[in-house]
């Protein structure tokens, strides 16, 4: 089988080489023989309520990844063979060498940093068409020879020259890549830069708005950064490894909600820590991966990274246990409230379960984003596609599960065309959301040829043409699987129109 396997990737007319060569060494990977587990985790995975990301037999290097960028280039690389940066060019230099020595899961860096912190020392006496034209040519390489929409720059939340003139190309360029998101303080940030980012999301449907106080609040004084979709890690570390847990399937195993809670899902969540703590172990203690440079030269810390506890489900699991009553999620008070208990329940898991290598021996809990082949299940604890109710109404349905995803939760909103003849509604809308709770305010405008599907974008254009010409990114193969499986283009747009108070009293 797998010499046939093999063959179809070679003779795929729908794959670049490089594209066949990243799938040939995936199938290298997955022909090795799985991790030694338990007779019980090996049924929840069999069964599909445990799953491990498709991460590998035996990992090599850690899903997620995020080096320290301002000490590379303040110290530049012994291994690498490079001086220290003096001047802007040579910082975007330096950063395009290092990027191709960032591995993730996807081969390809999933975190190129936060760019307006780690070039403002390097402006100089730039003027700011020269710093938009040496950008933008550094924007376009991104897109055009790292071609993954995981790959994620962070900006904000101070206002400067970079994050400007990023945010600008960004509305400009309409790239897939790279993914960002836009750090919010309502104590540092100005609104019109606000304002500048909400009206970005109108364009493009980019950046995500991250807020930054609670985000900070989680992590030590070396901070942190967002990668991929929305993942939260701690800076100079990342994540290890991410599992995730089917609440929907777990629902099932249980004869109540009582049930559910004080036995079901505390039984999943065990195995859940035994996977984490196989796969980081062989990463940590085989691979020989932190003996590399990276670490060497005090760009990661192994310390610094940890296993992401991912869930998703939490509405059908949450429909399930109501059945009787026939409450929905996102739509009926009690069956949110049981929602957000839910949510406790498990941050109150993860927070009190040491595992072996994880920050600060402790795991992050993740709303996991879902994955192309997911059916009949919505990510993490977004309403279902197709059921979305308005706006400020899905804000006040989903804001108090965020308090408890400490390394990423995303709700999308989709919102009418029409929004983009009133900027304002999306960026009260925005304000609002942030000031509820939301760790995270991401959304699609339904014109937009640029979409979210988990949190990376595809574009609707290459979706339609993918079967007959495949791509030159790597994503859009995982975008159309999405569109067929999961329902994202059934997504409800709703309009944004009366979202004035931007508390939504």
């Amino acid at each position: 089988m797998s010499q046939e396997r093999f063959y179809n990737i070679i003779t795929d007319a729908n794959l670049s080489p490089k594209q066949k060569s990243q799938y040939l060494a995936l199938e290298a990977e997955a022909s090795l023989p799985y991790f030694a587990v338990s007779h019980e985790l090996k049924a929840a995975m069999e069964e599909g309520i445990v799953c491990d990301m498709f991460e590998g037999h035996a990992p090599f290097k850690p899903r997620y990844v995020l080096p320290d960028y301002a000490k590379f280039l303040q110290q530049g690389s012994e291994h690498l063979e490079l001086s220290p940066a003096h001047n802007f060019d040579e910082a975007l230099n330096l950063l395009t060498i290092l990027y191709h020595h960032v591995p993730s899961v996807t081969s390809i860096p999933v975190y190129l940093g936060q760019l307006d912190d780690v070039l403002m020392p390097y402006v100089g006496e730039l003027s700011d068409e020269q710093i938009y034209q040496k950008l933008k040519l550094f924007w376009i390489m991104l897109d055009r020879t790292l071609p993954d929409a995981f790959m994620h720059v962070n900006i904000g939340p101070t206002d400067n020259i970079i994050c400007r003139t990023i945010l600008r190309l960004d509305a400009e360029l309409k790239q897939i890549a790279p993914n960002l998101t836009f750090m919010y303080d309502p104590s540092i940030t100005p609104d019109d830069l606000l304002h500048q980012a909400t009206s970005n999301i109108c364009e493009c449907s980019k950046p995500h708005i991250a807020n930054y106080p609670v985000h900070a609040n989680a992590y030590d004084e070396k901070g942190f950064g967002i990668v991929s979709c929305y993942n939260s890690l701690p800076l100079a570390g990342g994540s290890n490894t991410l599992v995730r847990l089917n609440l929907k399937e777990v629902a099932k195993k249980a004869k109540n909600t009582t049930d559910f809670i004080e036995h079901v899902l505390p039984h999943y969540c065990q195995l859940m820590f035994e996977l984490m703590n196989t796969r980081s172990a062989f990463l940590h203690e085989k691979s020989n991966f932190f003996s590399g440079f990276l670490t060497t030269e005090g760009l990661i810390e192994e310390a610094r990274f940890a296993p992401m506890f991912g869930i998703y489900g939490m509405a059908e699991a949450v429909n399930h246990l109501y059945s009787d009553e026939k409450r929905q999620y996102g739509h009926d008070e009690k069956a949110n409230q049981l929602g957000h208990a839910l949510s406790k329940v498990l941050a109150d898991i993860v927070d009190s379960t040491p595992v072996q290598y994880g920050y600060n021996g402790k795991a992050l809990l993740h709303a996991q984003g879902g994955i192309s082949l997911d059916k009949n299940v919505t990510p993490g604890v977004r309403i279902p596609y197709g059921t979305e109710p308005d706006p400020v109404s899905y804000v006040q349905a989903t804001s108090a599960h965020h308090q408890y995803y400490t390394s990423g939760i995303s709700d999308i909103l989709t919102i009418d065309e029409t929004v983009k003849s009133n900027p304002e509604a999306m960026f009260n809308l925005c304000k609002g959301a942030l000031q509820l709770g939301f760790r995270e305010f991401t959304a699609n405008v339904t014109s937009n040829n640029l979409v979210r599907v988990t949190g990376y974008m595809i574009k609707l254009s290459d979706i339609a043409k993918f079967d007959q010409q495949g791509s030159r990114t790597n994503t859009t193969f995982l975008g159309a699987e999405a569109a067929k499986n999961t329902g994202i283009l059934e997504r409800r747009p709703r309009v944004a129109a009366q979202e004035t108070n931007p508390t939504y009293r």
